[in-house]
């Protein structure tokens, strides 16, 4: 669909979501914003805002609500009802408006200023995912303007997703709307690709402990250093068996499928003390097809077995306990209507790449194919340039996102008709 009567509106929503500093806690004024925009621009509009007590009840999240950031954090959603919507299907456009912190040292711009250069825009945001947001609204705005199908058209506009999906899983567990959703299609940066598969992880963290001595009669105590290497080359095997062991046609081309990153790291009090404690925060991929909880009692194996071959570790064993938010993988079928209708308007845009993919991140996707609403991801820019200093999108793959999710959703609720 031709959506460049629409560029103008295209490039102020995505630099008024850009210049809004949306870290975790801080998404109300932009969602305020949008709100107030989608209304302005024929949308019904809606808010919720997670509760934690229900989140709590969620795998995916800590047991403990206090642990769990959903004060001042409101999702939004806007509504297009199109000819008889009684007589159609819903198709939800979504994207997160919550972005990851920035480190300004790095940045050549001021991260949270909309800066054009060139054919990108640069901004903390821009790829992940607020482009891809603006996207969804000008796609929906066109189909409406068009005209010509019966059913509805959601925008949603999430909090939290950086933080395990903190909207997306509310709107999951309890509809905010009136109405079922029947497929959602997510504007997550995937190159302009389908991708019908994400993996999950498991957060894990893990406690070592030693004997302190003075530097100077360092032989009287024990350092954790050289028992952590151990467990560290030893994970880094079973990681290798897992990209081996653990196949998915989606994730051939991966070069680690499943990875095993050891994210921070700290040990010891004082440079003149052996190191006597560590800790260690890591992440493991879960394939789709996999649950969380197998692959953490994996880990737990690994380590009970790692340990045993150690005499210091087999006396005084680890302690493996999870933390933070877990994420479980997703995957639908690539023959689901939903997917059909995303490829029909990528070849119809002359984007001949449309077989289903796989990806080795985490996304919102999973909350709503556990709600039972097929759910794909399809958007601009790519996951190489989210969390990244001088983060950039190409403008023109924004252009054609926001044409192909018009088409997209005109030919699912098309061919819900009849």
């Amino acid at each position: 669909m031709d959506v460049s009567a629409y560029a103008d509106e295209l490039r102020t929503l995505a630099d008024g979501l850009v210049e809004h500093e949306t870290t975790a806690g801080d998404e109300a004024p932009a969602q305020d914003w949008l709100e107030t925009g989608l209304g302005d621009l024929g949308f019904e509009t809606d808010t919720w805002t997670a509760d934690p007590e229900r989140l709590a009840s969620h795998s995916s999240f800590p047991d403990d609500p206090d642990e769990i950031s959903t004060a001042d954090r409101p999702s939004v959603a806007g509504v297009l009802e199109l000819g008889d919507p009684d007589d159609g299907q819903t198709l939800v456009l979504n994207g997160h408006v919550d972005v990851v912190p920035v480190e300004r040292d790095l940045w050549d711009t001021d991260p949270f200023e909309a800066v054009r250069r060139g054919e990108d825009l640069v901004g903390r945001g821009a790829a992940d995912m607020k482009s891809g947001l603006a996207a969804c609204v000008v796609a929906a705005r066109a189909l409406a303007d068009e005209g010509g199908v019966d059913g509805r058209v959601v925008v949603e506009s999430v909090s939290g997703e950086e933080d395990g999906g903190v909207g997306a899983a509310a709107a999951a567990l309890d509809n905010p709307y009136p109405f079922e959703r029947d497929a959602a299609i997510i504007a997550e940066p995937t190159e302009l690709r389908p991708v019908v598969a994400t993996e999950g992880s498991v957060m894990a963290r893990l406690r070592l402990t030693g004997r302190s001595a003075h530097a100077a009669t360092a032989w009287r105590g024990e350092s954790v250093l050289p028992h952590f290497e151990h467990l560290r080359a030893g994970l880094e095997e079973w990681e290798a068996e897992r990209h081996e062991g653990v196949t998915h046609p989606l994730y051939e081309a991966f070069p680690t499928r499943w990875p095993l990153v050891v994210g921070r790291l700290s040990a010891g009090s004082w440079a003149s003390t052996v190191p006597a404690e560590l800790t260690a925060e890591l992440r493991v991929g879960v394939a789709p097809g996999e649950t969380v909880d197998e692959v953490e009692r994996e880990l737990r194996e690994q380590v009970a077995a790692l340990s045993e071959e150690d005499d210091w570790l087999a006396e005084h064993p680890p302690d493996l306990e999870r933390f933070s938010v877990q994420f479980e993988p997703a995957e639908i079928d690539p023959d689901e209507p939903v997917v059909v209708a995303v490829q029909a308007a990528m070849q119809a845009s002359g984007l001949e790449d449309a077989a289903p993919r796989g990806a080795t991140y985490g996304a919102d996707q999973r909350h709503y194919v556990a709600a039972g609403i097929p759910t794909v991801l399809f958007g601009p820019g790519s996951i190489e340039q989210a969390h990244f200093p001088n983060e950039r999108i190409h403008w023109p793959d924004v252009e054609t996102a926001a044409g192909v999710l018009a088409d997209a959703a005109r030919t699912f609720l098309q061919g819900s008709e009849g």
